[in-house]
């Protein structure tokens, strides 16, 4: 059973939202449990807001790469 271009380009959508969804997942778990010391009042304090920008965009980067190594592969 062949599957319509339209269909198979629907699933890889699907797929890439499903993915972004859990390297968002991933970088909130792990950036969060880094940064963040105490119940964040009104608003995060210099630090975290420091902390957590500098997690996310290392996380990011780091998952550059291995996408990257992956498609050449």
């Amino acid at each position: 059973m062949d599957s319509s271009p339209e269909l198979q380009q629907l699933l890889e959508q699907e797929k890439e939202k499903m993915m972004m969804n859990e390297i968002v997942g991933k970088l909130t778990n792990e950036c969060w449990d880094k940064c963040i010391t105490a119940t964040p009042e009104s608003k995060f304090r210099s630090g975290e807001t420091t902390c957590l920008s500098n997690c996310a965009q290392r996380f990011l980067d780091m998952s550059m790469i291995i996408a990257q190594r992956f498609e050449t592969h």
